[in-house]
């Protein structure tokens, strides 16, 4: 993997393998050891919510939200560019849908992203993810919103989508994105079917 890719794979993705590292509940005074990925990328404390300023949303719920969703514009810029390895085969199902002005399923794949990473690496009991395992998710014979099964080679560009994602968010810290990479690559099995 090109040292690129391996920043890339900082943003988020998405501690999943290694979900959180847990605060001492003894100590009110947490070390950034003791920090989970959620509270390192913004935590529990509340801010205006720039989709909706009327309602409040945690900081750390937020930041996975913005990357996952530049990760999401960028991988449907690529794909409707016709940009060389784009991820379309994967995305079809949902991109068409786009294409003819139906936005319902891209605010769901949003939604859940952000609910998976955010319940995974710290986000506490306000975050809970109720959507599809890994495996099922990305097998087109169980989820009709992916397009094909993902190869390794699918799984790398991704993760350079997600990289970018992090980098337009502000997301530059090498340590914070070492702990990103490792989330990734913990989900690499069961997403990587092909």
């Amino acid at each position: 993997m090109t040292k690129y890719s391996k920043m890339a794979v900082f943003a988020l993705f998405l501690g999943l393998g290694s979900l959180s590292v847990s605060c001492n509940s003894d100590d009110d005074k947490s070390t950034p050891a003791e920090l989970s990925l959620y509270e390192k990328l913004g935590g529990f404390s509340k801010v205006a919510d720039p989709n909706n300023p009327s309602a409040m949303i945690e900081q750390g719920r937020l930041s996975y939200r913005s990357v996952v969703d530049s990760t999401i514009t960028l991988i449907v810029a690529d794909i409707v560019s016709g940009a060389n390895g784009n991820l379309g085969a994967h995305f079809a199902p949902v991109v068409g849908e786009v294409l003819s002005g139906n936005t319902t399923n891209v605010a769901v794949l949003s939604k859940n992203l952000t609910d998976f990473f955010s319940a995974n690496t710290g986000g506490g009991a306000t975050n809970t993810y109720s959507g599809l395992n890994m495996v099922d998710a990305h097998n087109p014979a169980t989820n009709p919103r992916m397009g094909v099964k993902s190869t390794n080679a699918n799984y790398d560009k991704f993760i350079g989508y997600v990289g970018a994602a992090a980098g337009l968010n502000g997301v530059t810290d090498p340590t914070l994105i070492g702990e990103v990479v490792t989330v990734l690559e913990s989900l690499r099995a069961p997403i990587v079917q092909e």
